[in-house]
C-alpha cells in the first residue's frame, strides 16, 4: 500500500507529489509535471500508468490510498 499526496506549490514553488510507504515513510517526491521520470527514478515505473490516472482526478492536499499491483 502506497499514500500519495498531491501537494499545491504557489507561485514561486512548482506543484508537488510525495509518495509514502505503510509506514508514512517518504519514498518518492518529485514535480507534478515530471510524473513519468519522478516514478522511473524511484523505482516505481510499473505503476506509471494507475498513478497518472489518479493524479489527474486527485484533489490538493488530501491524501489517498494506493494499491501497488504485484502487493
Amino acid at each position: 500500500m502506497l499514500y500519495i499526496i498531491k501537494i499545491k506549490g504557489t507561485t514561486k514553488i512548482p506543484d508537488f507529489v510525495q509518495i509514502r510507504d505503510s509506514e508514512m515513510t517518504l519514498i518518492a517526491y518529485f514535480r507534478l509535471n515530471q510524473v513519468e521520470k519522478g516514478l522511473e527514478k524511484n523505482g516505481l515505473q510499473n505503476e506509471t500508468d494507475g498513478i497518472t490516472h489518479l493524479l489527474k482526478d486527485m484533489p490538493y492536499g488530501k491524501i489517498h490510498e494506493y494499491n501497488i499491483e504485484n502487493e
